[in-house]
């Protein structure tokens, strides 16, 4: 009987992680079926056999138009910033064992946008073409600015943590004190600015992938993809975390640096992603909170979930937000916040019943 149970564990094991992963490819395919009829739907009036003809080089001028300068950009980048901000969020959560930390939610985001602000307004980082869009000329620039507003939250949070030892709760409502501080400095700098910036600024602000090019996309993916590579070099690190911070550091875990060094990586993340798409909010709270529901929080699995379950909330939002008072198109800022201010909640309350 014993050797029955010995060998039975391993294959249940099996079993339970076959089961993980079958969640992470069916959540990739999902979004790969998504982007293709993104790339089909819209206002321009597209069939399935023009976005093909297109795709394999054979279609009218103006087809090659929509789908390789305005849809693929929007769709790819889509994706991207999905990605990076729900990973970012699901690594925030751990490593401050929140589970309503995210870039938005601990003001990183705003602070983000305030640096890039600066840098349009003040800096000239930024053209505009009409009242209701802005074009960056200087990306470095802007993601510079970006990041050094996003880490001026990251750093305030990290010191309350540190030396004040506030609670999970406080930390979250520290950031969200910050975030609105960013808001109002913003709010100053548009006072003092000319209609057409304000205009300019205030749309961007709102998160929107229509301005997202080839350009921005590269920059992003970069990003993205070494704070991926870092963030599951670390990933046995994180779950020594989830047991507590004592447990961390008698498994030899130097706790202070690969926090600091995860909240770095995620300040950068959000600054980069913010720099060119705007404040796209609560996608890094959505997100991981799914994928620990369905895998739980072994974040060899977690980590590649949330990135995939990133990618499919947000490129899901925005073709709704393009598609459904089409042809007018909602910003995707807008459509997260409707998904993630609920789930929020439920997740505020479901912490304080416990």
């Amino acid at each position: 009987m014993r050797q029955l149970i010995l060998e039975a564990v391993p294959e249940s094991y099996n079993r339970y992680i076959r089961r993980k992963i079958w969640i992470i490819l069916l959540t990739i395919l999902t979004t790969f079926l998504l982007a293709v009829y993104a790339i089909n739907a819209g206002s321009a009036g597209l069939s399935v056999k023009d976005v093909v003809k297109t795709l394999v080089g054979q279609g009218e001028e103006r087809f090659r138009i929509i789908v390789w300068n305005i849809r693929m950009p929007r769709i790819l980048s889509a994706m991207m910033a999905g990605v990076g901000l729900s990973v970012a969020g699901c690594v925030t959560q751990s490593i401050l064992r929140n589970p309503l930390a995210s870039p938005f939610t601990l003001g990183i985001s705003q602070g983000a946008a305030f640096g890039a602000a600066v840098a349009i307004i003040l800096f000239g980082a930024g053209s505009t073409t009409n009242p209701d869009s802005v074009i960056i000329n200087n990306p470095y620039l802007v993601v510079i600015f970006a990041f050094l507003g996003s880490m001026g939250s990251t750093v305030v949070v990290l010191m309350l943590a540190k030396n004040f030892r506030v609670t999970p709760e406080a930390m979250v409502l520290a950031g969200v004190a910050l975030g609105s501080l960013f808001s109002a400095i913003t709010m100053i700098l548009q006072y003092f600015a000319d209609d057409v910036k304000v205009a300019s600024i205030v749309f961007w602000t709102f998160g929107d992938l229509g301005r997202a090019s080839w350009r921005d996309l590269t920059i992003m993916s970069v990003v993205v993809g070494i704070s991926l590579i870092y963030f599951m070099l670390n990933r046995w690190n994180y779950n020594a975390l989830d047991s507590g911070e004592e447990t961390a550091k008698g498994l030899g875990v130097e706790v202070e640096k690969i926090r600091l060094y995860g909240m770095f990586m995620s300040s950068l993340v959000a600054a980069v992603i913010t720099s060119f798409v705007g404040i796209i909010g609560f996608v890094g709270l959505v997100g991981p909170h799914i994928m620990r529901r369905l895998i739980g929080g072994d974040h060899r699995f977690l980590i590649p979930a949330s990135s995939a379950i990133g990618a499919l909330i947000l490129l899901a939002s925005d073709t709704l937000g393009r598609t459904i008072i089409s042809p007018i198109v909602l910003p995707v800022g807008a459509i997260t916040s409707f998904l993630g201010a609920p789930v929020f909640l439920y997740v505020l309350s479901r912490g304080y019943r416990r």
